[in-house]
């Protein structure tokens, strides 16, 4: 693995990609999912509906982008990965959040969806082949390739968990 090169991702992307040190994407996941498993515990159940500011996210629908995120991130993956060429579409995250409904499901809940999540993404990442790494396609109107978007995932969760830190709590 190696850090992804300009020409792996729209450059918007990067915002993400640069928030992950290392020389593993993976094991950052791994770690990621254990230090924000710790920081989920400390949040109660009337604190996930807590905003920061009017009309934006509730803690629990800031989670609920996290996991969707991931998700949409993680079959770009396997798409591309697997060896399909046709292109994906955009993923609208404000579209994903207006049909979430997350401030009626529990906090207990979304950290269980995390948890799963985080740990199917660290699967399919492990056990991917390696010339599954050297693919892409186009997602979004821009190219992308699978090493980018293992870089991306840790990096939108690291993005969101400091806004999380910095404005939530």
């Amino acid at each position: 693995m190696q850090r992804p090169g300009e020409a792996e991702a729209a450059p918007y992307y990067f915002r993400y990609i640069n928030q992950v040190s290392g020389d593993n994407p993976v094991n950052i996941m791994e770690s990621q999912l254990e230090e924000a498993l710790a920081l989920f515990a400390g949040i109660s159940e009337e604190a996930s509906l807590r905003r920061y500011a009017p009309e934006k996210w509730s803690i629990r629908q800031l989670l609920n982008h996290i996991s969707d995120n991931e998700r949409a991130f993680g079959f770009r993956a396997l798409w591309f990965a697997r060896g399909f060429d046709a292109p994906l579409p955009g993923y609208d995250q404000d579209v994903a959040a207006a049909g979430a409904g997350a401030d009626a499901v529990s906090w207990a809940a979304h950290v269980q969806e995390f948890r799963v999540v985080r740990s199917a993404t660290i699967s399919l990442f492990r056990n991917m082949p390696a010339e599954g790494w050297t693919r892409g396609g186009i997602a979004n109107d821009n190219f992308v390739s699978v090493n980018a978007l293992a870089w991306m995932i840790p990096g939108h969760s690291a993005h969101h968990v400091t806004i999380l830190r910095e404005r939530y709590l």
